[in-house]
């Protein structure tokens, strides 16, 4: 094998590889709903295929001949490519039956059959005199090259242009190319030559064909699992490089495979317990400035804009993908063009420290579960603090802790005065309470579009009315409102999230196969 083709088969095979690698673990991701777990599961399984294929590949370098390795070296990238192809259909039926993780074992053999390409391409190319090992090192390069162009066109690029199985069929074709460029130019012999290329033509083909049927219902069946059914179908999805989100027909949001929400702002038909957002204005009457982070349906972006007395709301939100689905839904669509409202696409704790300056009266963090991976960055004793120091004398942060006693308990660690809301935390400076009086007034002149979010004057508003001064009213521990001496009682068994023991993420390690 002349040097030069070498050098492209270790550049090319690299960036198919680290391609496949970015797009199968999004789909692991999704299925686990993010739990940290999930990377490294995939990773053991990538990382013990390239090995053994590196360590098998042996058989062709010592005890068969260069025409051998050279048949092995096609052969490999074309099955390689196919069972890379197969990895998502593969994960989508595994997870229908049972568990997901058998799946990574199509993972195992794509990257064994992988694992022996570097080494035998190094055989074929590389003779040995005095300039082997830098040859070798050349081909080091090119491969470590091509994989870093994977993740960065592949996780950068494509996944913001294409979607999942855009990006498959494209790899695939990428890999079948690759490895027709080897048979060209290695096979001798014109009939096998002629024979191989048709079948990698007709396996282009026929994945470029059977897509859209190995790729139906995909997110459907990674998030409903055992219950899909073949009449599940999303109405929106949105793919982009932040992640993936899928609306159901029901107007539920499910953001990276996990509930994130749904379009409502409705008290009485309150699907998405979007009264906590209006608890916000209970607990702070009439904030001027106010600071979100997360938009997700953008719900509670409507109901805490129309809040009495608010001035200027500030909303943090790290995947774009959620303002193309809210311009498409006018229960909130107006919030995109909303004068007090700014919509910043940011991680919201790097914004926070790149605007020290900024203070509010007001922070709410509607935030997805405390056991995702990098949830720490928004439940440890350090992001608390620093949204304490953006909070004016007084403020307000009020905050999802999914039910995590840790996070808590972090709360009462970095605030002097705490209350809860249903899975809410509220914490300030200043003690904390609900004015029952004040709820029930505030409830009755609450406006959402000009329009009152209750209307006492029926049956059914009455009851809702009455309904929701009693949950405000501190009593049980396990639902509706906690005060600060119950509250510490509670969420004395959490510890402190810190960004260092990363608590949440890692309490439970096996939490990946049912989230």
């Amino acid at each position: 094998m002349k040097f030069r083709l070498a050098l492209f088969v270790a550049a090319a095979s690299g960036l198919v590889a680290l391609s496949y690698e970015i797009l199968w673990y999004r789909l692991c991701s999704f299925v686990t709903q993010g739990a940290p777990l999930a990377f490294g599961a995939l990773l053991g399984f990538y990382l013990i295929g390239i090995a053994v294929g590196s360590y098998r590949s042996r058989v062709y370098c010592e005890r068969e001949g260069p025409v051998a390795a050279r048949q092995a070296l096609g052969r490999f990238l074309f099955l390689a490519n196919v069972a890379a192809f197969l990895v998502a259909p593969a994960m989508g039926l595994a997870v229908t039956y049972g568990p997901w993780s058998v799946s990574l074992l199509v993972v195992l053999a794509a990257t064994t059959l992988l694992g022996a390409v570097l080494p035998l391409t190094s055989h074929l190319a590389i003779t040995p005199d005095d300039s082997a090992g830098a040859r070798l090192s050349y081909l080091y390069v090119a491969n470590i090259l091509g994989s870093c162009a994977g993740s960065l066109l592949t996780g950068f690029v494509a996944m913001d242009h294409f979607s999942t199985r855009e990006i498959a069929v494209g790899l695939g074709w990428l890999g079948f190319l690759l490895a027709a460029v080897v048979v060209f130019a290695t096979e001798e012999e014109p009939g096998r030559r002629r024979g191989t290329l048709g079948a990698i033509a007709v396996a282009a083909a026929v994945t470029g064909l059977s897509s859209h049927a190995a790729f139906d219902q995909l997110y459907e069946r990674l998030l409903y699992r055992t219950s899909f059914k073949p009449d599940l179908h999303f109405a929106e999805t949105v793919e982009n490089r932040s992640g993936i989100i899928n609306v159901t027909r029901e107007g539920k949001v499910f953001g990276g495979g996990a509930y994130d929400g749904a379009f409502n702002t409705s008290l009485t038909h309150d699907q998405n317990w979007v009264v906590r957002a209006y608890a916000v204005s209970a607990l702070h009457p009439r904030p001027k400035r106010m600071l979100m982070i997360g938009l997700a349906s953008g719900s509670w972006a409507k109901v805490l804009a129309s809040a009495p007395g608010l001035e200027r709301f500030t909303i943090v939100e790290i995947n774009p993908g959620y303002l193309e689905l809210i311009a498409r839904h006018a229960e909130v669509a107006d919030i995109l063009t909303d004068p007090k409202i700014n919509i910043v696409i940011d991680d919201g704790r790097r914004w926070l420290e790149a605007h020290p300056g900024e203070t509010f009266d007001a922070v709410v963090m509607n935030m997805t579960w405390h056991w995702r991976a990098h949830s720490t960055n928004l439940l440890s004793r350090e992001f608390f603090t620093l949204v304490r120091r953006h909070l004016v004398p007084g403020g307000l942060f009020f905050f999802n802790t999914t039910a995590s006693l840790d996070a808590c308990r972090t709360a009462i660690d970095v605030f002097p005065h705490t209350f809860r809301v249903s899975n809410f935390v509220a914490g300030s400076d200043a003690p904390l309470g609900v004015d029952l009086a004040g709820w029930e007034a505030l409830l009755r002149a609450y406006r959402v579009d000009g329009r009152p979010v209750l209307d006492p004057t029926t049956d059914d508003g009455r009851a809702a009315l009455a309904k929701l001064v009693a949950y405000m009213k501190p009593g049980d521990p396990q639902k509706g409102a906690e005060a600060e001496e119950s509250l510490a009682r509670t969420c004395a068994t959490g510890e402190v999230i810190t960004d260092d023991n990363m608590l949440p993420e890692w309490r439970q390690i096996l939490h990946w196969e049912h989230p």
